[in-house]
């Protein structure tokens, strides 16, 4: 078994596990063409919550990147790791989208999502390592 296939299974284990990955995949097989293009596919969905993610991890390291610098603030550090772990997890699961779509742009595999959201994942990891940083060298 290749490596892509290993990710894409580790990917798609859970939509299984629920039992949501047969009847999707029959909805899109079952869709002409033209209405399949605006489905939200599994590939799309895994994406979109991937891009989620990452930008709530932006959201966080923002926030903590400017309360960083206060002094007796705690909160600082505990945002910065919320933000590494919130941005490292959208960043993974973007990746695995990317690993496992079989087509380009357009073919409902979320390939597109998925690249948005590794990089928006590891925008949202370097901003929670800066306020990291930051907030050891205030503390």
């Amino acid at each position: 078994m290749s490596v892509r296939h290993l990710l894409a299974a580790g990917a798609v284990a859970p939509l299984g596990v629920l039992g949501l990955a047969t009847p999707a995949a029959a909805h899109v097989v079952a869709q002409p063409a033209a209405a399949a293009a605006h489905a939200l596919t599994p590939g799309r969905l895994w994406s979109l919550v991937a891009a989620l993610l990452g930008l709530a991890g932006v959201v966080i390291g923002g926030a903590a990147l400017r309360s960083a610098g206060r002094i007796g603030d705690g909160n600082g550090r505990t945002g910065a790791i919320a933000a590494l772990v919130v941005g490292l997890i959208g960043a993974v699961i973007g990746g695995l989208v990317v690993a496992a779509a079989d087509g380009g742009p357009g073919t409902g595999y979320g390939i597109v999502g998925g690249f948005m959201a590794l990089v928006v994942g590891l925008i949202a990891v370097v901003l929670g390592g800066l306020a990291l940083a930051r907030a050891r060298r205030t503390g």
